[in-house]
């Protein structure tokens, strides 16, 4: 399981070395769909960076990679043997066009960038997040649960197993991963007043199509 959102990990007091570490990330060029949005966290006391919907971020460095999901997923990847790690944040399991926003093309990022950062595939492991239910009345559309599906059926695929996960449920989610170490944190947030959320969810709800059923099974951990 997750180690408790509410345990940060160790870092000194005003850090001089995380507010440097952001401004040299800042200053850096970035890739299309890698996240951007860097700052300075005071209750971790350390850098981080925030994945929106459809962006990714790998290091080598315990830095903070965050994110807040309703329906979405977040998953993030860890070679323990390299000490290269990341997470994606997509909002649909398919779709037209090459988009992070969608898990198909959210995972080969991921995968790629890891790979040229020294990760092997075969040492791969995976935390899975998100998928929640958290629009009322919308439970229909199953966006949550096929975002949790798409993800446990791709890693099923490419043989990286996943040895953690916080899924489904009714419950929005922030989710923090230091990615040299692989520790990863999360907090359910209260099902209510979680307007930007809602918003989000909504406008991948729209973007939803009628997927044909293969008839294939997947395997629920």
């Amino acid at each position: 399981m997750s180690t408790p959102f509410a345990s940060p990990p160790t870092v000194g007091l005003g850090n001089p070395v995380a507010v440097a570490k952001v401004n040299h990330l800042k200053a850096q060029p970035r890739k299309q769909g890698e996240a951007s949005f860097f700052f300075y966290d005071a209750h971790f006391k350390n850098a981080a960076v925030k994945i929106l919907p459809g962006e990714y971020f790998v290091d080598q460095e315990d830095l903070l990679v965050m994110t807040t999901l309703g329906s979405c997923i977040a998953a993030c990847l860890w070679d323990r043997v390299a000490k290269v790690g990341g997470m994606n944040h997509f909002m649909l399991p398919e779709g037209n066009g090459d988009s992070g926003r969608y898990g198909s093309f959210a995972m080969e990022l991921l995968i790629n960038e890891m790979m040229k950062r020294g990760a092997s595939k075969a040492r791969m492991e995976a935390k899975i997040f998100g998928g929640g239910a958290v629009i009322s009345g919308m439970n229909s559309l199953n966006v949550g649960e096929r975002n949790t599906n798409f993800v446990i059926d791709f890693l099923k695929l490419e043989r990286i197993p996943i040895v953690s996960k916080d899924v489904m449920d009714v419950y929005p989610r922030k989710v923090c991963f230091l990615p040299a170490s692989g520790k990863a944190m999360v907090k359910r947030l209260a099902p209510t007043n979680n307007d930007a959320l809602i918003q989000q969810d909504r406008a991948a709800i729209q973007k939803v199509q009628p997927v044909a059923s293969s008839g294939g099974s997947i395997d629920l951990f």
